[in-house]
C-alpha cells in the first residue's frame, strides 16, 4: 500500500484558499515554487475546492456572523481560475493537491487533474464525502487530527480494501498549535498500528521553532509533512499557524539535517565507513608472542599476549582461535602476523588481505 508518492513529500496549502485571488495565488505558488526548487524537494501545492452554492445551505449564505461561512463565501473561485492555479502548479514543477469538501468538488479535482487528494480532519468520517473520493482511484492523504482510534481503523481498512494508496497524517487541529499539543508521539503509535502506509505529519504550530518539530518528527518515522503557506501583500494579515517563504526554507533545511543525522535503513544494520573501522582498529589489541617461538610451534594462550597498538599485517585478538602453526621463527615481543602462521584466515584471501591493510 505504500506508494512512492508520499515518501518525503512536502505539503504546501494555500492558506485560507489565498482569499480567493487568483493573481495572490499564482504569486504564492512561484514564490514557495522558489524555495522548493532551490531546496531540491519534492513538494505538492495545494488548493482547497468547495461548491459553494450547494456547500452553504442557502438560509445561512449571509451570515457574516458565522465565521467559516463568511470566509467559504468570501474566498469563492470559478473552476477556470482554479485551472490557472493548477496549470501555474504544474509549470513550476510541483504537485498539484486538493481538499474537497463536497462531492462536486471531488468531480472537480478530477477535471483539473489533481494528483493528490486530501481529506481533511472534519471530514475523516464523512462517509459520503469518502466513497466518492475513492471513485476517482486517486492517492489519498488523510490528517487525523480530533479522530477517534474507530474512525481511523475503518478509514484505513476501506481504503485497503480497495488498493488506494492512503497516507495518514498525525494532526492536532489547534490553530495554531503550542509545543506541548504536539502529541509527537503519536507517529509512532500510527507507525506501529499502519506499517503499510506512509505516516506523516500536519503541524499548525507557531514558526518561531519549526525545526525542532521536524527534526523529531522525521526521527520517530514521519515521511509526508504539510503546513499552510502565504505571503504577506495586499495587506492581508497573515495568520498565526501560516508560513512565510523564509519560514519553510528553514523548515525544508531542518528535514535535511535531520536526513543526515538519522542516517540509513532503520530496519537493517548500517554498514561502517571505513574511517569508522580504521578508528576501532586502531584501538584493537594484537597479538605479541610471550616469548621466543619456533617454526612448527603450535601456539597456545600462555605463549602470546594481548597489547596495543594493532601494527601492519598482525593478527588482533578477533582472530586469534589457538592452535595456529607457525611459518617460521618468532622472537619474544615481536607481533605476530597473517603471513606467519597457518590458520583459516591465512587462507581466505579477502580476509588476509583485509588484516593486512589494517593496523599501524
Amino acid at each position: 500500500m505504500k506508494n512512492k508518492i508520499f515518501e518525503d513529500l512536502f505539503v504546501l496549502e494555500l492558506a485560507n484558499n489565498h482569499w480567493g485571488k487568483r493573481e495572490r495565488g499564482i504569486r504564492i505558488i512561484e514564490d514557495f515554487a522558489k524555495i522548493v526548487r532551490f531546496n531540491n524537494v519534492r513538494a505538492a501545492i495545494k488548493l482547497q475546492f468547495r461548491n459553494v452554492p450547494t456547500f452553504i445551505h442557502k438560509d445561512f449564505k449571509n451570515r457574516q456572523d458565522i465565521r467559516y461561512i463568511k470566509k467559504t463565501v468570501a474566498t469563492q473561485m470559478d473552476i477556470k481560475d482554479y485551472q490557472i492555479l493548477v496549470d501555474a502548479i504544474r509549470q513550476n514543477n510541483c504537485i498539484p493537491m486538493a481538499t474537497p469538501f463536497d462531492e462536486v468538488s471531488v468531480d472537480n479535482c478530477v477535471k483539473l487533474g489533481i494528483d493528490i487528494i486530501k481529506i481533511a480532519s472534519s471530514d475523516l468520517n464523512d462517509w459520503i464525502l469518502i466513497e466518492k473520493i475513492a471513485t476517482t482511484r486517486k492517492p489519498v492523504i488523510v490528517s487525523t487530527g480530533g479522530s477517534s482510534l474507530k474512525d481511523i481503523d475503518d478509514l484505513v481498512t476501506f481504503f485497503e480494501h480497495r488498493n488506494i494508496p492512503l497516507a495518514i497524517n498525525h494532526c492536532v487541529s489547534i490553530y495554531p498549535s503550542e509545543k506541548s499539543e504536539l502529541e509527537l508521539n503519536q507517529i509512532d503509535f500510527l507507525k506501529n498500528r499502519y506499517p503499510d502506509h506512509i505516516i506523516g505529519f500536519s503541524t499548525h504550530e507557531l514558526n518561531d521553532d519549526l525545526e525542532s518539530s521536524m527534526l523529531i518528527a522525521y526521527a520517530k518515522g514521519a515521511r509526508t509533512f504539510e503546513r499552510h503557506i502565504d505571503i504577506q501583500a495586499d495587506d492581508i494579515p497573515i495568520s498565526d499557524y501560516c508560513s512565510l517563504p523564509e519560514d519553510i526554507d528553514r523548515w525544508i533545511k531542518a528535514y535535511q539535517k535531520a536526513v543526515i543525522l538519522c542516517g540509513h535503513s532503520a530496519t537493517s544494520k548500517n554498514i561502517a565507513p571505513r574511517k569508522e573501522i580504521t578508528y576501532l582498529d586502531a584501538l584493537v589489541r594484537g597479538v605479541y608472542a610471550r616469548w621466543d617461538l619456533p617454526k612448527g610451534h603450535k601456539l597456545t594462550d600462555e605463549d602470546v599476549y594481548l597489547a596495543i597498538p594493532l601494527q601492519k599485517g598482525q593478527i588482533s585478538c578477533r582472530e586469534l582461535m589457538r592452535g595456529e602453526v607457525l611459518l617460521e621463527d618468532i622472537k619474544k615481543d615481536d607481533p605476530i602476523k597473517i603471513s606467519q602462521i597457518d590458520c583459516p584466515y591465512a587462507h581466505n584471501k579477502a580476509l588476509k588481505r583485509l588484516i593486512e591493510e589494517r593496523g599501524l
